[in-house]
């Protein structure tokens, strides 16, 4: 009956040997995804959770830090992580690039924590001040690091947005792009953070990030999660309209359905570490324009995993959440 309604290509295949189990769901059936629902990821944030380095290199041995971005970003938003990493970064000259890698990209979430997500004229000067100390340190660090390991795409995404930080200007940010999208010409996420860049409140030009991501998502294939780009041009024009209906006109919302179709829910899609958050652009997106066919079959495949990003636009993104899927 499901498959009828929302369609097959929604659906996730069955068997996932590494699927954690779905914790209890809160009221409305959601619940907080943990360490991308995969028992080996949790493994390693726990050992980094404990600040066990040799248990943290165990854990790694199935992925390849410098491509796997959604297992290093699991392993930086934790508190802690920047005091014990240090010892590593000096000790272990085998895996110094890996500590490295760790620590700079560490320090970025540190600083923009010191920072906050306050517009620019609203962050104090020791906010400031912090902020660019830390990501000093990350720059520093995330060279060396893609120095060590010439074919890590990871560093050079993270100095994307260390540029973007500092204000480094877009010759150094363009050529961090071009380093960057040469190891990987159609990454999400450095297409992600180069639609950062383009935004207005950080020197962009209007428009200039949507005809950004329609270029990128003319050339994603089918089924790549790359088509994720058009929605997020999206939800940041939302962002900088500041006003609530942006997004709610027709043209709008097919376009959505078509970047839906042809990218998360095309037989195609992969189903990646991570695939969560791609869901939750296009959740995102296509409540905020009002659709209310396609968004059913993005809800349906979420099943009620909840993750912060891209909702903290909000200023109680797991209630949007919330409110969103059970509309849908």
């Amino acid at each position: 009956m499901f498959g009828k309604l929302f369609g097959r290509d929604a659906e996730r295949p069955v068997a996932d040997p590494h699927a954690l189990p779905v914790p209890r769901r809160q009221r409305g059936g959601t619940y907080r995804l943990r360490a991308l629902g995969d028992a080996r990821v949790l493994a390693l944030v726990e050992a980094a959770d404990a600040g066990d380095w040799e248990a943290v290199k165990a854990a790694l041995a199935p992925f390849d830090l410098g491509r796997d971005l959604e297992v290093l970003g699991e392993i930086v938003e934790l508190d802690g992580v920047q005091d014990w990493i240090v010892r590593a970064v000096e000790e272990d000259k085998e895996q110094r690039a890996t500590a490295l890698l760790i620590s700079g990209t560490r320090h970025i979430h540190w600083g923009w924590e010191a920072r906050t997500a306050a517009r620019a004229s609203e962050v104090t000067r020791e906010q400031w001040r912090v902020f660019h100390e830390r990501l000093e340190i990350a720059e520093e660090q995330l060279l060396e690091a893609a120095e060590l390991r010439p074919e890590w795409l990871a560093p050079w995404r993270q100095l994307l947005t260390s540029g973007r930080g500092m204000s480094l200007g877009s010759t150094v940010n363009e050529t961090r792009r071009d380093a960057a999208l040469r190891r990987d010409p159609l990454n999400l996420q450095v297409h992600l953070a180069w639609l950062s860049q383009l935004q207005p409140r950080w020197g962009g030009e209007p428009g200039q990030a949507l005809a950004f991501a329609e270029d990128a998502f003319a050339v994603a294939p089918a089924g790549h999660r790359l088509g994720c780009v058009l929605p997020m041009a999206y939800i940041e024009e939302w962002v900088e309209a500041g006003r609530g209906d942006h997004l709610q006109t027709d043209g709008i919302r097919a376009r959505l359905r078509e970047a839906a179709d042809h990218s998360i829910l095309h037989p195609a899609y992969a189903w990646p570490l991570g695939w969560q958050h791609d869901f939750h652009i296009f959740a995102m997106a296509l409540s905020l324009a009002g659709e209310r066919h396609t968004v059913r079959r993005v809800f349906h495949a979420l099943d009620g995993a909840y993750t912060d990003w891209p909702w903290t636009y909000f200023a109680d993104p797991e209630k949007q959440f919330a409110r969103h899927h059970r509309r849908a």
